[in-house]
């Protein structure tokens, strides 16, 4: 794992077409992870979809996104009708990896393996939906809330997962407001909250 550090600059983005955060800048080195911190409404999941590419920002510049990132957002992004096994074996064929083993192993998914992922457990359901990190081998995970349903000792399997993914210079923006023993910068992203009169062109297409 070779990552670039993903940098913004300057960036405004919006929501409905109305500018929510403005004149946001950060940069984060391999190895490093960020997480955001704001109420509910401030903008986070709107940063998030931004830099991960789901929409354009109105204004400044991101780099280092490209082809690098895993985007989870609150859905799990799994298949209903397929099992545990065919969920992860999907995603393995199109991130190009060979084995969902260690995806199976991460949050102890393997005696699951063949059960269909419409009857799991809203916990289970989130627990193969990290596993999908896996295997992506993308070097920037950008993760909004992503424990969400989970007991305790998954998220301590979750922060693992995290610290071993910045030792191999890896890349982590979060999304949190639990402690999850991650050593991380913290951005409060209210304090970038755009002026009311601000607005731009709509972006409803992509929300």
């Amino acid at each position: 794992m070779n990552p670039i550090p993903l940098a913004v600059n300057d960036l405004t983005i919006a929501r409905g077409g109305i500018a929510v955060l403005s004149g946001l800048s950060f940069h984060i080195d391999p190895g490093h992870a960020l997480i955001l911190r704001g109420p509910n409404g401030s903008g986070k999941t709107t940063l998030l979809r931004t830099i991960a590419g789901l929409q354009p920002p109105l204004d400044g510049t991101i780099s280092g996104a490209d082809d690098q990132i895993a985007y989870m957002a609150h859905a799990d992004g799994i298949k209903p009708t397929l099992t545990v096994a065919e969920n992860l074996t999907f995603w393995a064929a199109v991130f190009g990896s060979r084995s969902i083993d260690a995806a199976l192993n991460a949050f102890d998914m393997t005696g699951l393996a063949h059960r269909r992922a419409g009857l799991l457990s809203a916990g289970q359901k989130r627990r193969l939906g990290l596993s999908r990190l896996v295997v992506t081998d993308r070097p920037v995970w950008i993760l909004d809330e992503p424990t969400i349903s989970l007991d305790r000792s998954t998220v301590d399997r979750f922060s693992d997962l995290v610290v071993g993914h910045l030792s191999d210079g890896g890349i982590a923006l979060m999304a949190t407001h639990i402690d999850l023993g991650v050593e991380a910068a913290v951005l409060d992203v209210s304090v970038h909250r755009a002026r009311a009169d601000s607005a731009s062109h709509s972006d409803e297409a992509f929300l």
